[in-house]
């Protein structure tokens, strides 16, 4: 006598009790981001800091401490006696904005000469696209360490200073998306009908390179907020009136030792954003990827 053994599939309520769990889970990169603009848009409000400020008599407290006016220093405080958590605070606003504007200037940029490129092709998307060729054989960081270092420390430095480089990716991504999208029918049908070329790109060739230019721009700012960093860290950043972590991290690398708490937090901070926001990245780019475009 055989007997037949046949696969039960998974009941309805073992998959209901499964989705809500990837549900939860698909949220949190959203929750923390939610939290540093949070921190970075109301703190400062709420946190009174003057990063020119000394407190010696403060100085080098841990993390709880109570200082000279009686507040508590929650981070502790750095070699001069200013508060790391305002610092912290303060570097997040500097962070999100800095990021932000560069991933606005980066993708206007790169989505204007990557679909200009790819839609009318010939002589304009060959130098077009050897221009780019060139941009990618110098490194990103040393090009962008050359142009901040060539004029005075500023915001705007940092953003014209890393924008420099990072609209390449977008220039890359949508020239593919244009290459793709300009064989279709419905743009066919546009050019016959007699419809602009500006208008033709704006209708019908750029609302299809939304999906991964959001991906790709959740990555660059990764990137970014990390290379400011970076660059805040070697000196040639922002001016000393703007706090950033990269500038907290290299006050305290001389006191690793007897006080960690001064690179260690930013740079917590910092790690747990760009981790947070590659997790979304990966996030969009599986749903918004080059690969669903249809």
């Amino acid at each position: 006598m055989t007997v037949v053994l046949e696969s039960v599939p998974e009941t309805t309520a073992a998959v209901r009790r499964r989705r809500p769990r990837r549900r939860w889970a698909r949220w949190i990169p959203y929750a923390i981001l939610a939290v540093y603009a949070l921190v970075g848009g109301v703190g400062p409000l709420l946190i009174d800091y003057n990063p020119v400020y000394t407190s010696l008599p403060d100085r080098l407290l841990p993390p709880g401490s109570h200082v000279s006016s009686g507040a508590t220093a929650w981070f502790g405080t750095d070699g001069t006696g200013r508060d790391v958590l305002a610092q912290v605070v303060y570097g997040a606003r500097t962070s999100v904005l800095i990021g932000l504007a560069t991933v606005v200037v980066s993708c206007v940029v790169g989505v204007a000469i990557g679909t200009v490129a790819g839609y009318f092709r010939g002589w304009l998307d060959t130098i077009l696209a050897r221009g780019i060729d060139i941009l990618l054989a110098f490194p990103a960081i040393l090009l962008t360490i050359v142009i901040a270092g060539a004029f005075e420390r500023s915001v705007l430095v940092v953003v014209v200073a890393l924008s420099a480089t990072a609209w390449i990716s977008f220039a890359r991504v949508t020239r593919g998306v244009a290459l793709t999208i300009r064989e279709r029918a419905w743009v066919d049908a546009a050019r016959v009908l007699g419809v602009r070329p500006l208008s033709i790109l704006w209708r019908h060739i750029i609302p299809f390179t939304a999906g991964p230019v959001v991906a790709l721009a959740t990555l660059e700012f990764a990137l970014v907020v990390l290379a400011e960093a970076g660059l805040s860290f070697l000196g040639i950043g922002l001016p000393t009136s703007a706090v950033s972590w990269g500038q907290i991290i290299a006050n305290g690398k001389q006191y690793l030792a007897t006080a960690w708490w001064i690179s260690a937090i930013p740079g917590v901070a910092l790690s747990l954003l760009i981790i947070t926001i590659g997790i979304l990245g990966d996030q969009l780019t599986a749903r918004y990827g080059r690969g669903h475009v249809r």
